[in-house]
């Protein structure tokens, strides 16, 4: 048990900030706000998906030093031990318990709290919680006390349990992404098999995602400087398309991003491109927002390019089996468990963790930020010293702003083909769809189509048909 106590500690200590299911103290003793601590604790770890939450002495709570304690547990409240002053008043029993270690040469105590499981946990006949580093009555809470009986009653909310506040949901697009990877759906069952809905039988959030319209906007800003006060000068939306084929538009949109720069340094026969950021750590990163982030909340992951980094943004924390050390690990705990099998079974994740660690090789664990309500991964842009520096970062925004502009127009072109050809049309039928005077135009369009194997070309199988080729969706 010491090592996993060792262990514990580590993790607690490593988190950026402390979180509402544990506590640091050095020798602060108040025993009856302590017991409102174990109140607060114990129904915010069920709010959090944590088996236990913890109060720990010996720890300094802004700074996460560890300093040593001499806080005794086993002293008496009016001459009644602790241990028995806090069980006695704690409802219902929870088999809370004091253990004592030595971490880093110096004594700590900690209080370990079983989470509230089918009612919440009160003390001295009042319920309290954690919001953020406060302590309060949950009486006063009503939004945050019905939070945690549903959680109490039903569990944490997950894609699968949550229900998706739009039930006219359709899935064209998500039959077409399996098709193109070779997989072909049943239309019959393919509600069930993909989990897409909730118990009595509502399409729930992860079919939300997966629908044609989401309802959820995602996001790439750019802004011609180093923070959001500078201007921007471009948004690409990605939200209005099923969540399969809006991290495809991400992962490409990121080609585009990605400037080669020509180094002539030591130049002999041919010069050398170094790309602007590594896309493997770049598709990594984006793959893991997409899979890890909080959709249940109903928030996006964020995508923002500045004139020397992307910062790639997920909401929500680690997931409660997870912890920091494991995470840098590669150890993978999904926080969408079925959205996780969805994205190993398409081949677009794997199970070898090696996304984060691939990320640590390249640009350090400095390029991960843990915040409050969210994790960041920044890409930093390398920029060739190629003179002077403020006319090298022109040409390079000036290059990202020319593609970017680019891909606007042609990624738009290509979706009003896809939307246009769910029946086959032919070239001609697209041509004047898209009002454009000769079919060359569309034919650059669609020959980008074909080789991503969104499309098909095909003859009608009619006797008295022409040999007119047909433009089908996969």
């Amino acid at each position: 048990m010491i090592d996993g106590i060792t262990a514990l500690i580590k993790d607690l200590v490593a988190h950026k900030y402390e979180e509402e299911w544990f506590e640091f103290k050095v020798n602060w003793f108040e025993p009856r706000i302590l017991g409102e601590y174990v109140s607060a604790l114990s129904n915010a770890a069920a709010l959090a998906g944590r088996e236990h939450s913890y109060m720990i002495w010996g720890i300094e709570d802004k700074t996460h030093k560890v300093v040593g304690t001499n806080f005794d547990y086993r002293r008496n409240v009016n001459s009644e031990p602790l241990t028995h002053f806090l069980a006695r008043q704690t409802k219902p029993d929870i088999a809370l318990r004091f253990q004592e270690t030595i971490f880093q040469g110096k004594r700590l105590v900690i209080l370990i709290i079983p989470t509230a499981k089918k009612v919440p946990t009160s003390f001295d006949k009042t319920r309290f919680l954690r919001i953020g580093s406060s302590k309060v009555n949950l009486i006063n809470f009503p939004e945050h006390e019905s939070q945690l009986f549903s959680v109490l009653r039903n569990g944490v909310p997950t894609l699968e349990n949550t229900e998706s506040e739009y039930q006219e949901l359709t899935f064209e697009q998500l039959f077409v992404y399996y098709s193109v990877k070779g997989i072909t759906l049943n239309k019959k069952t393919f509600l069930k098999n993909l989990g897409l809905l909730t118990t009595d039988g509502k399409y729930n959030m992860l079919a939300q995602l997966l629908s044609d319209n989401p309802h959820i906007p995602i996001r790439f800003s750019l802004f011609k400087g180093k923070t959001k006060a500078s201007p921007m000068y471009a948004v690409r939306e990605f939200g209005n398309m099923s969540l399969l084929m809006a991290l495809d538009r991400v992962l490409d949109y990121g080609k585009v991003l990605n400037v080669p720069q020509a180094d002539e340094t030591n130049r002999i026969v041919e010069r050398k491109e170094v790309m602007l950021f590594d896309n493997d750590a770049f598709r990594e990163a984006i793959i893991n927002a997409f899979l890890h982030n909080m959709w249940v909340k109903g928030n996006e992951p964020m995508f923002t390019v500045y004139d020397d980094r992307i910062e790639i943004l997920s909401r929500g924390k680690l997931p409660p089996e997870q912890t920091v050390e494991g995470f840098f690990a590669g150890e993978s705990v999904p926080v969408n468990a079925k959205l996780s099998e969805i994205f190993l079974q398409l081949h677009i994740s794997e199970k070898s963790g090696r996304g984060v660690p691939k990320i640590i090789e390249i640009y350090g664990k400095n390029a991960f930020d843990f915040r409050e309500n969210s994790i960041v991964v920044t890409i930093p842009f390398y920029k060739l010293d190629l003179g002077s520096a403020t006319q090298v970062d022109t040409q390079v925004d000036t290059q990202v702003e020319d593609q970017i502009s680019g891909s606007l127009k042609s990624d738009g072109i290509k979706q009003k083909i896809l939307d246009f050809c769910i029946n086959p049309k032919s070239i001609k039928e697209i041509s004047e769809y898209l009002g454009f005077k000769e079919r060359k135009s569309t034919s650059k369009y669609l020959k980008q189509l074909l080789e991503s194997g969104m499309i098909a070309m095909t003859i009608p199988d009619k006797p008295n048909s022409s040999k007119q080729k047909y433009v089908t969706i996969k």
